[in-house]
């Protein structure tokens, strides 16, 4: 009687493994194959900013992406960001606000995030000394990296967080 738990055990998990395709629905068409590889052929801008003056201020920093497939592209999930100082490299929290849906962008349609950051002070313990900023959108192989220009970020009460976090994509344009 063994043999039945496990087999059902293992049927879902070939279920559960298979429902993890590209997000083309099992059919072929154009349309499908742009839903599942467009990520990767869109452009990104980071910035420009409204970046924090001071120590303990907030900045905003935008992220424009836009679609280049030539086809209707779904951003399926939420953007992830990491910053890197140095040797360290820390991700930033998806703001519990964010709901995850499916973005859905026309041929050159744009959509957008914000990476909001509380600016940390220069060189102090309580703040990461930010240099490049990594974006990982939701079904792309591909990293976007950008320089960092907007001064330390501060870490959260735990010393190791960065407190920053990013928005769910927003809709731009009409």
């Amino acid at each position: 009687m063994r043999a039945t738990p496990l087999t059902v055990a293992a049927l879902a998990a070939a279920l559960l493994l298979t429902a993890c395709d590209d997000g083309g629905g099992g059919d072929d068409s154009k349309d499908s194959a742009a839903g599942s590889a467009c990520a990767d052929e869109v452009a990104v801008q980071f910035g420009p900013a409204n970046a924090a003056p001071a120590a303990g201020d907030t900045g905003n920093v935008p992220v424009t992406i836009t679609n280049r497939s030539g086809a209707a592209c779904t951003l399926d999930g939420l953007p992830a960001v990491e910053l890197s100082a140095g040797n360290t490299v820390t991700d930033v929290p998806t703001d519990k606000a964010a709901g995850t849906k499916k973005t859905v962008l026309a041929k050159e349609a744009v959509t957008s995030f914000t990476l909001t950051y509380v600016r940390g002070e220069k060189g102090g313990s309580t703040s990461l000394a930010v240099r490049q900023v990594k974006i990982h959108l939701p079904g792309s192989a591909e990293t976007h990296s950008f320089k960092w220009s907007y001064g330390d970020v501060a870490l959260k009460s735990d010393g190791q967080a960065p407190d920053a976090s990013v928005s769910g994509f927003q809709r731009s344009g009409d």
